[in-house]
């Protein structure tokens, strides 16, 4: 029976309510589908798809369908896959009160009640605030996710010889946006002794894109008025200034996990928890934790 919500009308009961409509939550989804569990996928965007939705490169669907898309593709090709799912984007989870979901979407807020909770809501890179960086605040600044949505969302062009902040995988991720638009970056800047990704990053950012590789290297303040105009670095215990129109912070990532606040009983998939991982292992994690879930409501 259901039970009535503030709303004054029935409140909704699901098996499973998947909160993120990314990698691991679609598959997830897909894989309840296969295995005749009613679930339903929450997806504040108005576009399922995830993070590969911003990224125009290569090197997506390998390890969920044996194939090497750009991220668009990917995502596209995810949505696809969840055609027969009940799939519901422009939705945001406020909050979660045991069984009870606080749900908003264009029609105002409601309450639903899920029998299982999956939380697949991924992760974000820390913008500038959070790393305490002093100086100006033109514009300019952003993080490697801003970037891919100014260039392959909007087709704009939001600087031409940045600075790229940070050395971990999205890094060099952010370095292939720029090229796809004909920004080319001033540096690529790393505080520690090297670079976070694989050590062969460095020379591919070099002799293959152009763009030296600072290591030991920290950002200390950035100039400017209207929009960027230089940096101030502190290289080997010296400072100097580096010419530059934009600043690209990339990495440190944060997990999108407010709605875990005192929630034990919500089960996570993807890169809300653990170590950052690639789409194609959060879509494999998706399928797996999907699998284990059915076998406990069985």
């Amino acid at each position: 029976m259901s039970r009535p919500c503030s709303g004054r009308r029935p409140m909704e009961r699901r098996d499973v309510v998947i909160i993120g409509g990314g990698p691991a939550g679609l598959s997830a989804g897909r894989r309840f589908s296969e295995l005749g569990i009613a679930a339903t996928v929450l997806e504040r965007e108005q576009q399922a798809g995830g993070i590969p939705r911003h990224c125009g490169h290569l090197g997506f669907g390998w390890q969920s369908h044996r194939r090497i898309w750009t991220g668009p593709r990917f995502a596209q090709q995810l949505r696809a896959d969840s055609e027969k799912l009940d799939l519901r984007t422009g939705h945001t989870v406020l909050g979660i009160d045991g069984d009870i979901l606080r749900v908003q979407n264009a029609q105002g807020i409601h309450d639903m009640s899920a029998g299982r909770i999956l939380l697949a809501t991924g992760t974000r890179e820390s913008p500038r605030a959070p790393r305490f960086v002093g100086g100006a605040r033109p514009r300019g600044v952003m993080t490697t996710g801003a970037l891919q949505a100014n260039v392959y969302l909007q087709n704009f062009k939001p600087f031409e010889r940045p600075v790229i902040i940070g050395s971990e995988l999205v890094a060099f991720s952010a370095i292939l946006t720029c090229r796809h638009f004909g920004i080319r970056p001033v540096a690529m800047i790393e505080a520690q002794d090297s670079i976070s990704a694989p050590r062969t990053g460095d020379l591919v950012a070099r002799l293959l894109y152009g763009v030296p590789v600072w290591t030991k290297t920290k950002l200390v303040a950035i100039e400017g008025r209207a929009q960027v105009e230089a940096v101030e670095i502190e290289r080997e215990g010296r400072h100097e200034r580096v010419a530059c129109d934009g600043v690209i912070f990339t990495g440190q990532w944060v997990p999108e996990a407010a709605l875990l606040v005192n929630r034990p009983k919500v089960t996570l998939a993807g890169n809300v928890h653990g170590a950052l991982k690639t789409s194609g292992a959060c879509w494999r994690e998706g399928r797996a934790i999907a699998e284990k879930m059915a076998g406990e409501l069985a």
